[in-house]
């Protein structure tokens, strides 16, 4: 049908005013049309396209804030690492060093107890050394006396059936001074 209008608009002379008659258009009404079809573009433009694009401007914008955001927060986060493993590492260095200095100090406690027990002992042996001393003379001392008391008791049963009362009297005293020089040395 299309091709016939076509072939009529050709033959009518083809002015636009033929064509416009084949065609059904009508000047008032295609330019009230026009009219309200701008009137509904400009409105649409102003109060939908415009707060669209405003829109779209700001979603543009927070994106690129988000992304700078990002970056600035990866970079934040990297220093922030950086500044973790340096206080690790002070941390670990710090630690060695305490326990560097705890052994150091343990050894030394140790080195001066085994000095202060060496003393003690070598100051116990000694007391023992001193200790046996004094016994052994107490000993010899006893031992002394024992034998003078023995020497006298013997003495005196022999003498006693063999000598007179004045050879008596003179050995025991002799004796008595013996045994008070032995005792004395």
């Amino acid at each position: 049908m299309m091709i016939l209008s076509l072939a009529a608009a050709v033959q009518a002379g083809s002015r636009p005013e033929g064509i416009a008659a084949t065609f059904g258009i009508t000047w008032p009404l295609l330019a009230a049309q026009i009219l309200s079809f701008s009137i509904v573009c400009g409105l649409l433009y102003w109060l939908a396209y415009h707060p669209i694009l405003r829109m779209l401007d700001e979603r543009r914008r927070q994106i690129a804030q988000g992304l700078a955001n990002a970056a600035e927060i990866k970079a934040t986060l990297a220093a922030i690492e950086d500044q973790r493993r340096d206080v690790l590492a002070r941390a670990r260095s710090d630690g060695e060093a305490i326990t560097a200095q705890a052994k150091a100090a343990a050894r030394r406690l140790h080195d001066d107890e085994k000095q202060r027990a060496a003393a003690v002992a070598d100051q116990i042996v000694r007391a023992g050394h001193d200790a046996v001393a004094l016994e052994r003379l107490r000993m010899r001392a006893e031992v002394k006396r024992e034998v003078g008391r023995l020497v006298v008791q013997t003495s005196a049963a022999l003498i006693s059936s063999v000598l007179t009362e004045a050879d008596k009297q003179r050995l025991a005293e002799e004796a008595a001074q013996q045994l008070r020089l032995t005792v004395e040395s």
